[in-house]
């Protein structure tokens, strides 16, 4: 049984952002970035504060489409391809990940990106809350990747370096958990989430990325789950991403 049931609404009521966040529109943070643009009304009229209470008669829609309140919340593990963009629509018209999960009804978005020229384990959503939680910085969820790196074999120098932390352009990272596979292969575990990180970290150590994999997400791994397939995670599953 998946953890499917969506809170009640008006009982009693609740912010703004966290309605839209419930309702399947978009995370909490990008709920608010949407009340503050102006694209969200209630009764007909254009609110831009998120903490507005709300209920589920209060007539809620966003550009113009009128919500029918909570969605069932679920969450998807996917094993993205390369060349495949996290998100859930593209201007371009490249492939996303949303398209490699069948959810009639439903509008999922990616917990947290994963770089087009990067593979592996990815999750996928209606629960904004849970969202949030996975992807903020101050909860430090780990996610663990293998690297193919150049720059000849890996030696235990470059280990040691990104066990402690490395310098960035934008800080020194955070210790991470790092092991050699093979001469050419690292895996990394890190609690951070900047942009492109393990690249950047790999390459300040001598050893610049050729191939990226994401096999772990919290406790989850990839194991099994073919390139370009996905599966709805059980409620076991989600909860031990919620005591995260």
């Amino acid at each position: 049984m998946v953890a499917a049931d969506a809170p009640v609404y008006g009982q009693p009521p609740v912010r703004l952002a966290r309605y839209l966040a419930h309702a399947g529109v978009a995370s909490r943070r990008s709920a608010e970035a949407l009340i503050k643009a102006g694209r969200v009304t209630v009764e007909g009229v254009t609110v831009t504060d998120p903490a507005r209470d709300v209920d589920e008669q209060s007539a809620v829609a966003v550009d113009g489409r009128a919500l029918t309140g909570p969605e069932p919340r679920v969450l998807y593990a996917v094993n993205k391809p390369v060349g495949v963009v996290s998100t859930a629509r593209d201007t371009h018209g490249r492939p996303t990940v949303t398209g490699l999960v069948s959810a009639p009804g439903l509008r999922l978005y990616p917990v947290g990106r994963l770089d087009a020229d990067s593979s592996g384990l990815i999750l996928l959503t209606n629960d904004g809350e849970l969202a949030n939680r996975l992807t903020h910085p101050s909860f430090e969820v780990p996610k663990t990747y293998i690297a193919t790196v150049g720059g000849g074999p890996v030696g235990e120098r470059a280990l040691a370096a990104l066990r402690r932390g490395v310098e960035l352009e934008d800080g020194p990272t955070a210790p991470a958990a790092a092991r050699r596979i093979s001469a050419r292969e690292i895996e990394l575990t890190i609690r951070e989430g900047r942009n492109r990180q393990v690249r950047r970290m790999c390459a300040a150590v001598g050893h610049p990325v050729s191939e990226l994999r994401r096999v772990g997400f919290g406790p989850l791994r990839l194991d099994g789950l073919e390139p370009g397939s996905s599966r709805r995670l059980g409620a076991a599953e989600i909860e031990r991403l919620r005591a995260l």
